[in-house]
């Protein structure tokens, strides 16, 4: 979030967008993520869950209508520099250069539809991204959200995705066409967006929040209000500016330039140390990321 990147050399990727000091970002981030499986087993990592009743792996059912996940999807996750695009391959951590976005600058965040097709936020407007040349159209200018994501089909619209984020602890949805932002709620107990927020059908709207004790911790909410479902609580890195989804699995993205996964097991949190990144620049980083709405919710069958 304090620099931009042009190394094409670079093999990473970036998600969503946070604040600290010397960043642009003013402290909001991260938007939460939908409540994934039924609750069973014992409670999470960070074991409160304020915001919906028992523990375990999410709390937020979504319906059954509007979009599949596909568990035959080639994994792509997409995250970003300030100025570069880049691809994560999820399943054997390779990540490939995009290339510079093309007609912005300064992104803040990205979110990814079902159909793969990207939107992204800067300082000063709303833009289509094509996901094979970082080529940017803009939908519109104004102040957005650098916590971003699409929720499914058949959670705020009965036939499309709806884009989604938040500013601060509001939680705001985006008209595509106009860019037109309206509030729909908010994630309440004292907690506010730190870095970014990734919804998956099936597999739940997660967001990276500060507040209440927490410093990047990481938290399911409702994708319908946005208010807390579940704190998985803290995630071990600063500055996640940046989270995706696949198959069963958060990636974290900061702006120190780390990479890490998160995985859930039995109602506990599990935080990787930080995957390596061959050749990256020094200085490295991530401002946002994303991944689509039918992302595989669950691993492979080995």
């Amino acid at each position: 979030m304090r620099h931009a990147l042009v190394c094409l050399g670079f093999v990473f990727i970036s998600l969503g967008c946070n604040a600290t000091a010397g960043s642009p970002f003013g402290g909001s981030g991260a938007a939460g993520g939908q409540g994934g499986a039924s609750a069973s087993g014992g409670g999470g990592l960070g074991g409160s869950n304020p915001g919906a009743g028992g523990a375990g792996e999410g709390g937020f059912m979504f319906p059954d209508d509007g979009g599949t996940p596909d568990p035959q999807l080639p994994g792509e996750v997409f995250g970003h520099s300030a100025d570069v695009l880049y691809k994560l391959e999820p399943y054997t951590k390779q990540v490939t250069v995009v290339g510079p976005f093309q007609g912005c600058s300064s992104v803040i965040d990205l979110a990814i539809d079902k159909d793969s097709k990207i939107i992204a936020t800067t300082f000063s407007g709303l833009y289509w991204i094509d996901k094979n040349n970082a080529k940017c159209t803009l939908i519109a200018n104004g102040s957005y959200p650098n916590s971003l994501s699409f929720v499914p089909a058949g959670t705020l619209d009965p036939n499309v995705d709806v884009l989604v984020g938040y500013q601060g602890s509001q939680y705001v949805r985006i008209d595509t066409v106009s860019g037109q932002v309206s509030t729909i709620g908010g994630i309440g107990g004292g907690y506010s967006s730190s870095g970014d927020i990734v919804s998956v059908k099936g597999g739940g709207t997660y967001l990276t929040v500060n507040g209440s004790g927490c410093g990047d911790c990481l938290v399911e909410v409702d994708p319908k209000n946005g208010s807390l479902v579940k704190n998985w609580g803290p995630v071990g890195f600063a500055s996640v500016y940046g989270i995706a989804f696949w198959a069963g699995s958060v990636y974290g993205f900061t702006n120190y330039g780390q990479l890490f996964e998160i995985t859930f097991n039995q109602g506990v949190m599990q935080v990787s140390g930080e995957i390596p990144i061959p050749n990256a620049p020094a200085n490295l980083s991530f401002w946002g990321a994303g991944s689509t709405t039918v992302a595989p919710p669950v691993p492979p069958p080995k």
